[in-house]
């Protein structure tokens, strides 16, 4: 699929193949957007970035026989796994970034990027990196940090009124792909949990894990904060 320049794309159309939905995006209502970060005591660990369709697969199937849906042309399997070949190439270029390998799954719709990273820090590195390879202005407004001495994993996040405008001047049929659709950040520890800071989430049975879920839509609208400080046993 490919990527058009800021002048003739809007934020939430330029910023959807960072999230690995060149499907989704147009032709699906029920995906789950899925990320996980398993952090290490050293604040070294890896991260795994998962769009999930696989409850659409058959609409997806049938979609992918047809050249264009509603104004938007459908990207063949080829040009799909070319642009996560793209996206994989970028974070094998990122200082710290090492391990990564990428699947995309026809048969149920799964596709995800994986890798490890030396430092938290790198997350941060990644999101530049990628914004400025689509020729997109920095507008990311999510940071990660960890505080080895604190035991302390943080997430900055403040949503971007220009998403919530954008979301607002689509067409009814494409504002309807985000409506059952979900994000889920799971963030993993080798040690204990002690404590966490946002309301959504929720600690692990094993008390290693913290899990937060909410709507895209209520992303994009700015009605739901993904920001957490996760406060690990000393």
């Amino acid at each position: 699929m490919k990527m058009l320049t800021r002048d003739s794309q809007p934020l939430i159309k330029r910023l959807l193949p960072l999230l690995l939905l060149p499907l989704c995006v147009f032709f699906s209502s029920c995906f789950q957007l899925i990320e996980e970060i398993t952090v290490n005591t050293d604040g070294s660990g890896n991260l795994a970035l998962t769009a999930n369709l696989s409850q659409s697969r058959s609409k997806l199937a049938s979609v992918m026989l047809l050249d264009s849906v509603n104004g938007h042309k459908v990207p063949s399997k080829a040009e799909i796994r070319k642009e996560m070949e793209e996206v994989a190439r970028t974070l094998r270029s990122v200082k710290g970034i090492k391990n990564v390998t990428h699947t995309a799954d026809f048969d149920n719709y799964i596709f995800t990027v994986r890798f490890s990273f030396a430092d938290v820090g790198n997350l941060n590195d990644i999101t530049a990196l990628i914004f400025d390879k689509l020729d997109v202005p920095m507008i990311d407004n999510s940071s990660y940090s960890y505080l080895p001495g604190g035991k302390a994993f943080i997430r900055n996040y403040m949503p971007d009124p220009r998403a919530k405008s954008e979301y607002q001047q689509l067409k009814e049929v494409d504002k309807a792909v985000f409506e059952n659709a979900t994000y889920t950040s799971i963030y993993r520890f080798d040690r204990t949990v002690a404590a966490q800071s946002n309301s959504r989430a929720k600690i692990a049975a094993s008390k290693k894990a913290v899990m937060l879920q909410c709507g895209v839509r209520d992303l994009i609208e700015g009605k739901a904060n993904i920001s957490n400080h996760i406060q690990l046993a000393q």
